[in-house]
C-alpha cells in the first residue's frame, strides 16, 4: 500500500467513531486517523437514549470488535407489534406482526443505550491507534493534492480527506457550500426511558396514532424506550407538563398490556424533520450520517442510515488505497456517492410517505392502510422481504454489513 496522508474526521458520535475504527483496521496503521470532537472529552458518556441497532449494523460492529462489550447490555427485539387507532380507542387491534430472525440466533434489530455503545467506540478506537482530539474543526483549505485542516487547538493537519460527521447542522458542509433541500415537518419526537411492572419479552410496539407513531422499544429488564411522536405544540405541552399530569398522557398511550407504568427521566422533545445534502462529497470532503441527510424515525433507520455510509465510504478508501489510488481525489469519492444516494432517496420517500399515510386523522386512509397492514401480515414471503430491508440487508451491502472485515 502506498503511503498516503492521513484522514481527518470532525464528529466523534457513532458515525465518525465507526469509521475510523473501520478505517483504522482496513488501512492498518501507517495512515494517520483523527476524530476531532469537543465532545470526546465528556466521558464517560451520559446520553440517556437508546438507539435500534439493526442486524447489519451489529454486523458491523461485531467485525469492529466492539459488539462484544456492549452485547450483554443489549436487548434483542424478538417480535414487534403494529397497531392502528384513534386515542380514545379502547382497544388497539394488532394488524401486522413481525417475529423471528434473520439467520438462526441473529434477532432483526437489538435495542442499545447511547452511552454504553458510544463509550465502548470511544475505547475501542484508541485501544486500535485512533487519535481522539477533544477539540472541533474550525477550519479547512481544500487544494488538489491535499486538504489542511485546522482544529479549535490551534493545530494544522495536512490530509488527504476531511469527513463529515459533525451532524444535521453540519458547519464543514456549510463550509463547503453544499445546500440542503428538505422540509421541516410540524411534529416533534418525545424520548423517554419507562420502566414497568410485567417483563416485554423483547416484544417492540408500534402504535399509529393519529398525530403520528407511538414507539415502545425494549430495554435490558422491565424498561422500555419511548419514541412519541406529536404536533410540534402538543410535544412542547406535554414535556413541560408536571410528573403527574405526564403520568396520565403516557398511561392514555402506553396502555396497560405491561402493567404499571413510570417515567425513568425527564421526557425530551426535538423537532422532525426531512433533508438531503444536494451532494454528499466535496473537495477531499465526504459527509456521513446525519450531515449528510435526516429522515423521520417512523421506521427507525436514521441511525442505521449513517452506518450504512460509513460502511460504504470505508469500503472505497480501502479498496482505493490497496490499488494505491489517492483516496481522497474525487472519482474515489464519487462511488462514495453514487452508492449511497440512491438508498438515501428511497429510504427518505419511504420515512415520508409512511408519515403522511400513518399521521392524520383520515378514517378512509386508515381503512385503507389497515387492510394494507392486513395483507403483508398474511403473506409471509412478502414480511420476509420487509423484516430484510429493515434489518439493513436490501440492495447492495457493504461488506462490513455482512459481517466481512475489510
Amino acid at each position: 500500500m502506498t503511503a498516503q496522508r492521513g484522514i481527518v474526521i470532525g464528529g466523534g458520535a457513532f458515525a465518525g467513531l465507526a469509521l475510523a475504527l473501520a478505517l483504522r483496521q482496513g488501512l492498518g496503521p501507517d495512515v494517520p486517523v483523527i476524530v476531532a470532537d469537543p465532545a470526546l472529552s465528556l466521558r464517560p458518556s451520559r446520553d440517556p437514549r437508546a438507539t435500534a441497532i439493526v442486524a447489519a449494523c451489529r454486523r458491523l460492529f461485531d467485525t469492529l470488535g466492539v459488539w462484544q462489550a456492549v452485547a450483554p447490555l443489549a436487548q434483542p427485539i424478538l417480535d414487534m407489534v403494529v397497531t392502528d387507532s384513534a386515542l380514545e380507542d379502547a382497544t388497539r387491534p394488532v394488524f401486522l406482526t413481525f417475529a423471528g430472525q434473520i439467520e438462526p440466533g441473529e434477532p432483526f434489530a437489538h435495542m442499545v443505550e447511547n452511552r454504553h455503545l458510544i463509550d465502548a467506540l470511544a475505547e475501542r478506537a484508541e485501544a486500535a491507534g485512533v487519535e481522539l482530539r477533544a477539540t472541533a474543526v474550525v477550519s479547512y483549505e481544500s487544494r488538489l493534492e491535499a486538504t489542511s485542516v485546522t482544529l479549535g487547538d490551534g493545530s494544522v493537519i495536512d490530509a488527504a480527506l476531511l469527513v463529515a460527521a459533525d451532524g444535521a447542522r453540519s458547519k464543514l458542509r456549510e463550509r463547503a457550500g453544499i445546500a440542503t433541500y428538505g422540509w421541516d415537518y410540524d411534529q416533534a419526537g418525545i424520548v423517554v426511558t419507562v420502566e414497568h411492572e410485567r417483563d416485554h419479552k423483547g416484544c417492540a410496539e408500534e402504535h399509529f396514532l393519529p398525530a403520528g407513531p407511538f414507539a415502545i422499544l425494549p430495554l435490558t429488564g422491565k424498561r422500555s424506550s419511548l419514541v412519541w411522536t406529536e404536533s410540534r405544540a402538543e410535544a412542547a405541552r406535554i414535556v413541560a407538563l408536571s410528573d403527574a399530569e405526564f403520568h396520565r398522557e403516557l398511561e392514555q398511550r402506553f396502555g396497560l398490556r405491561l402493567g404499571e407504568v413510570k417515567a425513568l427521566d425527564k421526557p425530551k422533545s426535538f423537532p422532525l424533520g426531512y433533508f438531503v445534502a444536494q451532494s454528499f462529497i466535496g473537495q477531499r470532503l465526504a459527509l456521513i450520517g446525519d450531515a449528510a441527510h435526516v429522515i423521520h424515525p417512523i421506521a427507525g433507520q436514521g441511525l442505521n442510515m449513517g452506518l450504512k455510509d460509513v460502511a460504504a465510504l470505508a469500503e472505497v478508501i480501502v479498496d482505493a488505497a490497496r490499488l494505491g489510488i489517492d483516496f481522497g481525489q474525487a472519482d474515489v469519492l464519487e462511488r462514495y456517492q453514487v452508492w449511497r444516494r440512491f438508498d438515501t432517496m428511497a429510504m427518505g420517500v419511504a420515512t415520508n410517505s409512511l408519515n403522511l399515510l400513518f399521521s392524520n386523522k383520515s378514517t378512509l386512509l386508515r381503512s385503507v392502510r389497515d387492510i394494507g397492514l392486513g395483507v403483508v401480515d398474511r403473506l409471509p414471503p412478502l414480511k420476509e422481504l420487509f423484516i430484510r430491508q429493515a434489518a439493513g440487508l436490501g440492495g447492495e451491502v457493504p461488506r462490513l454489513l455482512k459481517g466481512e472485515a475489510l
